[in-house]
């Protein structure tokens, strides 16, 4: 495998890093800025928000950029973002460099699969796409902590400044190892994305992966606090209960896609949510016991990342039937509904501790799960009604 997937997999680490591990630096931030909770939160929402419309919108306007170009500068622009973010003199500016860096993910992980597969033989196309997506798995199992561990100790500001250099690094590694001239799609044009807009059934499944996948931000972006005011946790041990999380989240997408593959996504996704839904709901009864609090949180992460194998998959076997023509469009407008849930799930649950208290967020996220198993119940049905029309 060339050194070039070395390079994209550490930006892929940096930019999972960066998106997270506001997180576990909510409590600190908030203080340290002199804004409520809810507020800190939004650090959380309008960085998904940029990468929901990074993703679709500017991967379609600079469809004819060369690559490599289009790589350096997603990537000049998230340095530049955290280094906004590390010296920010207001929350205002704060949240315009958490919207920068949100678009230049976005763009990367739209172009960056596409890259991957340009450096190997096309028999190692997946392969090559997996190495880039370890980084982002390695983000949430150690950069996630070690960026909480480096705010908690040093300052939330010196998270983003090492953040930064990471990227910058990786910047340097893309600069010198992918190759200038990598073959290039013919560059999506927005009538197909607006046409992938139009078929309802995909919409179902974006529907379905907002609700689905947002739904457990309600209650994880405001996990920090819980641990703090609720569990009696010292900022300290947060540190590792996120570690904790990122280790199940890593196990939970593993199993998430071979249950996906062995299954099917809609009965995969089905008990996926179920349990997901399940879990959401017994941490209001373990919140208050450590012990019992992070045994819950390790089941959680398993759970909350276990549907995103199954929903991409769904998507792209969706796709391949309803907008054959497009089906890379569908898949990217996937990761944008990933985020509009991300986002949406993080204002919502700013708003129920605003109004309600901190402990109003893990049963509200449950609700909010359950109506994604009912979308994909009419999904399948929809399915199952389609194969007997065929027959």
């Amino acid at each position: 495998m060339p050194l070039a997937l070395l390079a994209l997999a550490l930006s892929a680490f940096a930019i999972g890093t960066t998106e997270f591990v506001i997180v576990g630096l909510l409590p600190t931030m908030a203080q340290d800025l002199n804004v409520s909770i809810p507020s800190a939160g939004l650090l959380v929402s309008l960085y998904a928000l940029g990468v929901a419309i990074g993703a679709p919108v500017l991967t379609a306007l600079t469809g004819k950029w060369n690559r490599k170009h289009l790589l350096l500068f997603v990537m000049g622009l998230f340095v530049f973002g955290n280094l906004v973010a590390w010296q920010a003199p207001s929350f205002e500016a704060l949240i315009l460099a958490r919207i920068l860096t949100g678009l230049a993910h976005g763009v990367f992980f739209s172009i960056g699969s596409t890259i991957a597969t340009g450096l190997v033989p096309k028999e190692k196309a997946a392969s090559a796409i997996a190495i880039m997506f370890t980084g982002l798995t390695v983000a949430l199992v150690t950069g996630v902590p070690l960026g909480t561990y480096i705010g908690q100790q040093f300052g939330w500001e010196a998270t983003f400044l090492t953040v930064s250099a990471l990227g910058l690094i990786a910047m340097i590694g893309s600069a010198i190892l992918v190759p200038n001239n990598l073959v290039q799609a013919k560059p999506a044009k927005i009538s197909a994305q607006l046409k992938v807009l139009t078929q309802p059934r995909l919409l179902l499944v974006y529907a379905i992966t907002a609700v689905g996948y947002g739904g457990t931000f309600v209650a994880f972006t405001y996990l920090a606090p819980i641990l703090n005011q609720i569990t009696g946790l010292d900022p300290s041990v947060i540190g590792l209960v996120m570690l904790v999380y990122g280790v199940s989240v890593a196990i939970g997408n593993i199993w998430g896609g071979k249950m996906a593959d062995k299954m099917g996504p809609i009965k995969a996704l089905t008990i996926i949510f179920t349990g997901l839904a399940a879990i959401l709901f017994i941490f209001n009864f373990t919140a208050a016991n450590p012990i019992a609090a992070i045994i819950t949180i390790l089941v959680w992460g398993a759970f909350a990342f276990g549907n995103v194998p199954g929903l991409q998959v769904y998507v792209v076997k969706l796709a391949e039937q309803y907008t054959p023509d497009a089906v890379d469009v569908a898949s990217g407008l996937n990761i944008a509904a990933f985020n509009v849930g991300i986002a949406l799930g993080a204002w919502g649950g700013g708003l129920i501790v605003e109004q309600a208290g901190l402990m109003n967020t893990p049963w509200v996220a449950a609700v909010i799960v359950v109506i994604a198993i009912v979308l994909t119940r009419i999904s399948g049905f929809l399915d199952s009604r389609v194969q007997l029309q065929q027959v």
